[in-house]
C-alpha cells in the first residue's frame, strides 16, 4: 500500500496563498491607495488592520505549531518507507526512513496538545539491540490516512 497526504498540504499551501493576497490587498487598499474609507464596518483603521494581522498570523503559523508534514508512506517492497518534510512557510529537511520489513522492531504514536499534535516513532531490531527513528509527525494526515497506517504496520509488528 502506497499513500501520501500531498492533497492536504497542497489545499494548505493554497489557503496560505489565498490569505496573503487578501491581507496584501487590505493594505494596498486601506494604506497605499486609500481606497477604503473608514470607519469601515463600524471599525477603525487600527482595529480591523490588527484582526486581518492575527486571522493571517493564524492560519500562517498554526502548521507550523502542530507540526504538519509532507507524510509518503509505502510497504509495498521487502522495505517499509517513509518520506516526509515539514510544511508551513518554512520548509524543512526531507527525510526518508527504510525498514526492512524482517527487521522492523514496532512503533510508538504519540499524542500532545490536546491530541492535535500526532506523532508515531519507528523501531527497527539489530543484533546490538534496537533503534529508534526521530517522530514522523503525522497530524496532517486524515483520520482514515491515520487508519491505514497503523493497520499496515500492525501486520509486521505491534506498537509498544
Amino acid at each position: 500500500m502506497t499513500f501520501d497526504n500531498s492533497k492536504t498540504i497542497i489545499s494548505l499551501r493554497i489557503k496560505l496563498f489565498g490569505a496573503t493576497v487578501v491581507f496584501l490587498a487590505y493594505i494596498a487598499l486601506a494604506y497605499v491607495i486609500k481606497l477604503i474609507k473608514f470607519p469601515f464596518l463600524g471599525m477603525s483603521d487600527t482595529a480591523l488592520t490588527v484582526i486581518l494581522v492575527g486571522i493571517y498570523l493564524f492560519i500562517a503559523i498554526l502548521p507550523m505549531v502542530l507540526n504538519y508534514q509532507f507524510v509518503f508512506f509505502s510497504d509495498d517492497t521487502e522495505k517499509i518507507v517513509f518520506r516526509y518534510f515539514t510544511s508551513g512557510i518554512v520548509g524543512g529537511r526531507k527525510n526518508s526512513v527504510e525498514i526492512d520489513k524482517r527487521s522492523f522492531g514496532g512503533y510508538k504514536i504519540d499524542s500532545r496538545f490536546f491530541g492535535l499534535i500526532k506523532s508515531i516513532t519507528l523501531f527497527q531490531q539489530f543484533k546490538e539491540g534496537v533503534a529508534k527513528y526521530p517522530p514522523v509527525y503525522i497530524s496532517a494526515l486524515s483520520s482514515a490516512e491515520r487508519t491505514k497506517l497503523i493497520k499496515a504496520l500492525n501486520l509486521y509488528s505491534s506498537p509498544e
